[in-house]
């Protein structure tokens, strides 16, 4: 019993020296700002059926305020806005007498523009020698017609005098629609009147004048996603590290978007104006089940140049699979000044419920005409500047500037789909 008192003892005392000496996980408040402005253009939008302006324009801005609790532990909170403009998604109600209603030009319905916002709160724990680590996380979202609360938690393990690193993690979300259909389907909805409704009796209907679409309001506007994450990462040498990632995700409930039409090849065309009506909504199944697998080599050549690359592949039951494969550079020009030019390629199948416009029928049980589920190939090339101060000497207030990022992403698909986006972040620490 005295040896046993005398080694826990000797224990406690050797814990607290090294409580004393070791280093903090996060020395001070970190402020991150992070912005960016995004634009996008195409001749696809699944609002309108296959056919019709892609036009978009979102700013976004966020706060992520990472705060040290003590020496182990540090609380981040994240909260972010989103802005948009969309041509696209103006047309879900495309007759507001503000014009002709055209697929291809925007509305100035109630649809062509919202705000997202989102407030996350995580928390990591790292045990004494560093070689544990545990997460949680809080997440809150929520735009006009979509609301979602997720929950989150990881645990990572590093060994071999931390050369070898091991990480699990996993998300849930509930998520709830506040479904909005198009414009000319809603008087057929539950308690509707058809084309005794107003928007039919004050326009005039060209083409098939017999307009009878097949529609029916979800009765389930709930969607849950679980997704578990596995990840293993080594030095490989001195100059070299590699990466491998495994994540799964399982998604349940309403997958359909509810604004987005389908036109049928074995129906008549009806017409207000220069708009086709939908013959119905995209129809797709209640469950996904997602798997992506991928890997990462940094290679540091020299003090100037690093090389990063990635690939991934994905598979879905829904009978997706891509690959993904980028690189990039970056150009260390001096001491603070860092350049990173980049490629990514990227190259899908199509969703077994694909169908471009006008070329499902209305026997099918499910249909789709979101460019996004087709098959394509994408190119992307980025651009970026950083600047970098680690004695943070410029300040605002008490805050002290330690790193500028500035990058700019251009986009194209090898069908009509093309977008680009500027981004800025900017990192400031606490006195």
């Amino acid at each position: 019993m005295c040896v046993f008192a005398f080694a826990k003892a000797y224990s406690q005392t050797a814990q607290d020296s090294t409580k004393v000496y070791k280093k903090r996980v996060l020395e001070s408040v970190e402020v991150d700002f992070l912005s960016s402005y995004y634009t996008q253009d195409g001749d696809n939008a699944a609002v309108s059926g296959g056919i019709g302006t892609e036009e978009l324009t979102d700013v976004t801005g966020t706060f992520v305020v990472s705060i040290p609790l003590n020496d182990d532990d540090v609380l981040t909170i994240d909260a972010g806005v989103s802005a948009y403009t969309s041509a696209s998604s103006s047309n879900v109600g495309p007759f507001d007498g503000g014009g002709q209603a055209d697929p291809f030009q925007a509305s100035s319905g109630a649809s062509s523009s919202d705000l997202w916002a989102n407030l996350t709160g995580s928390y990591s724990h790292s045990s004494d020698d560093r070689n544990d680590i545990w997460s949680a996380k809080l997440s809150v979202s929520s735009e006009y017609d979509y609301f979602s609360v997720g929950v989150g938690g990881s645990y990572t393990k590093l060994f071999n005098e931390k050369n070898t690193e091991l990480s699990v993690n996993g998300n849930v979300y509930i998520d709830t629609w506040n479904a909005i259909y198009p414009t000319e389907l809603r008087p057929f909805g539950e308690g509707g009147n058809g084309l005794s409704n107003r928007l039919f009796t004050q326009n005039t209907i060209t083409g098939n004048t017999n307009y009878a679409p097949i529609f029916t309001e979800f009765a389930d506007e709930g969607r849950n996603s679980y997704s578990l994450g596995f990840g293993f990462s080594q030095i490989l040498h001195k100059n070299v590290q590699g990466s491998l990632a495994l994540d799964f995700v399982q998604q349940q409930g309403l997958l359909s978007t509810p604004f987005q039409r389908v036109y049928f090849g074995d129906v008549a065309d009806s017409f207000i104006e220069n708009f086709q009506l939908a013959d119905a909504i995209e129809r797709l199944p209640d469950s996904r089940f997602k798997v992506a697998a991928g890997g990462r080599l940094n290679w540091y050549l020299n003090e100037t140049f690093t090389v990063r690359t990635f690939y991934r592949y994905y598979y879905d039951d829904w009978g997706i699979t891509s690959h993904t494969a980028s690189i990039e550079v970056p150009i260390k020009i001096t001491d603070k000044f860092t350049l990173y030019p980049s490629y990514r390629f990227y190259n899908q199948t199509a969703a077994d419920y694909f169908r471009p416009y006008e070329e499902a029928l209305s026997t099918d049980e499910f249909y789709t005409s979101d460019y996004d589920l087709s098959e394509y190939s994408a190119n992307q090339f980025g651009f970026g500047v950083s600047y970098t101060d680690i004695f943070a000497k410029a300040h605002i207030w008490k805050l002290g500037l330690k790193s500028i990022d500035l990058k700019f992403y251009q986009y194209d698909r090898d069908t009509t789909f093309s977008s680009s986006i500027i981004t800025a972040g900017f990192k400031f620490v606490m006195d």
